[in-house]
């Protein structure tokens, strides 16, 4: 399993709706994990990141029975990424380990520039090296604050 780490990004949100674009156009499966107001957010800034595409996708909040149309839908922002239907792509833009994150396929991890989330993203980096079969790679992709 690869983990992947994107760090020093400017902007966590739009850094996830460039993620999100690039996965719905390779096809993959893709739930995203974070803060419950922080999905909420990603959900808007989905609507209008880019005005001449859109990443079709559903906002499933935990313990919400994902319904027809979120099963069609290649792109889900859940508060309960375990419970999901598919496994393919996690990107995790929380500041904490997901519940299942070993029963995806990916890992990534979106870690905006600054000392507050630096931190805990090294404590996630050496809890995923801890386990066996996990591919550790680091994307720096702003300059260190």
């Amino acid at each position: 399993m690869k983990v992947e780490f994107h760090s020093g990004v400017p902007d966590k949100l739009e850094h996830a709706c460039r993620l999100l674009r690039k996965a719905q156009a390779s096809g993959a499966r893709v739930v995203v994990a974070g803060e419950p107001a922080q999905l909420d957010r990603l959900d808007v800034t989905l609507w209008t990141f880019d005005a001449l595409a859109f990443v079709p996708h559903v906002r499933l909040r935990g313990g919400a029975d994902p319904g027809p149309t979120a099963l069609r839908t290649a792109v889900w922002l859940s508060d309960a990424p375990a419970d999901c239907a598919w496994r393919d792509v996690l990107v995790n833009l929380g500041p904490g380990m997901v519940d299942g994150w070993q029963d995806f396929g990916r890992v990534i991890e979106v870690v905006q520039q600054g000392d507050a989330e630096r931190g805990p993203a090294r404590q996630r980096w050496r809890t995923y090296g801890a386990h066996p079969g996990v591919e550790l790679v680091h994307h720096a992709l702003g300059t260190a604050p």
